[in-house]
């Protein structure tokens, strides 16, 4: 690891300073699209006006004689779309496929004005964050950029779980963790062939009923994900970065997604990733604060004033710990609004109020 002093210093001369923080920028919803598919190519200036973040996939999904042409692609989109406020990302392919040294040097030195984050997939360790790091701060110094590119690992293997809060500090670039449930099931052995989201046959089931025992017993389903998502979160909050759910493949159990989200939101992950377009919205509902919510933590931090002591409302004790949840939720609240202004009239914002921090 290297020295404290020196975390913060360029890898390669020319390059521009890694960041200090990551600042949060709002990323309700990754959505994925195939730069080699002309059709999808031609949606993605209608679709820069409704997501947080596009992200130009060039690893999975991409069959194995269209990686060229969806590097190319994404080259072509970057350089000809205006983005406005969405965020451009890429998965290129993983380290050890013939494909990722291309990936990044034509990415970095001929769209890396216009990119945001790069995601790695399968990182296992520290060490493959740190390959990254080194080969982009190269590259950016060659192509004289200005802004350091941020990186974003994809949690999919089991040596990724265990390392996984090594590799949140594995860099100062490093800007979250996605969360990769197909990949990891089968890196783990498990027996299930789901992209995301519960199984019927993980659950657990009431007792028997000693005066009935042939009564029906009670089931409910429960989430084989819960650790790992947990631990993430954990890894990348106390490393000031951001946790995401990855994919939920079943696109037409909407109501199974929008839970799946809501659960990822809740343990505080920032967004998921949308496979279709049908999922968009649902990450928009589910990762922005409920509106009641919001109108609730202004009124307490309203009332409470410096934050300090006890205060009762509507017969709720309110203290300190409830003002930072307060806080939490309003500031969230504020950057959505920003960017969004169904939502900042929904919240009751003034303009006042969105200018200030």
């Amino acid at each position: 690891m290297r020295p404290p002093k020196d975390f913060f210093r360029p890898k390669a001369l020319g390059a521009p300073n890694p960041p200090r923080e990551i600042p949060f920028r709002p990323s309700r919803m990754i959505h994925f699209f195939d730069p080699s598919n002309p059709k999808m190519a031609a949606k993605v200036p209608e679709l820069a006006k409704k997501c947080d973040v596009l992200l130009g996939n060039l690893e999975d999904a991409i069959q194995a004689d269209h990686k060229i042409a969806a590097r190319e692609g994404l080259i072509k989109i970057a350089r000809a779309t205006d983005f406005g406020d969405c965020q451009l990302w890429t998965r290129v392919n993983s380290l050890d496929s013939p494909w990722c040294l291309d990936d990044l040097l034509q990415l970095v030195t001929e769209i890396g004005d216009k990119l945001d984050v790069i995601m790695i997939p399968k990182v296992e360790g520290p060490w493959d964050i740190h390959y990254v790091d080194q080969l982009v701060s190269q590259l950016e110094a060659k192509a004289g950029l200005e802004r350091p590119l941020l990186l974003h690992a994809l949690l999919e293997t089991h040596l990724g779980v265990t390392n996984v809060e090594a590799i949140c500090a594995a860099s100062p670039r490093m800007q979250g963790l996605s969360f990769g449930p197909a990949d990891l099931a089968a890196s783990r052995r498990m027996k299930t062939t789901r992209v995301g989201g519960g199984h019927p046959m993980y659950l657990v089931r009431t007792d028997p009923d000693p005066e009935n025992p042939e009564a029906p017993r009670v089931t409910a389903q429960q989430d084989p994900w819960h650790y790992t998502l947990a631990r993430m979160v954990d890894a990348c909050t106390s490393n000031g970065i951001y946790p995401y759910y990855g994919p939920f493949g079943d696109i037409a159990d909407a109501v199974a997604c929008e839970d799946q989200f809501r659960a990822a939101f809740l343990l505080g992950c920032v967004g998921a990733w949308s496979l279709h377009p049908a999922q968009i919205a649902i990450a928009r509902k589910v990762f922005s604060p409920a509106v009641d919510e919001v109108l609730w933590a202004k009124r307490v931090i309203s009332e409470m004033g410096d934050g300090t002591g006890v205060v009762m409302i509507d017969g709720k004790m309110q203290d300190d710990a409830t003002f930072k949840q307060c806080k939490v939720m309003v500031n969230y609240a504020k950057l959505i609004a920003r960017g969004d202004p169904e939502y900042a009239e929904a919240y009751a914002f003034t303009p006042e109020e969105l200018a200030g921090d």
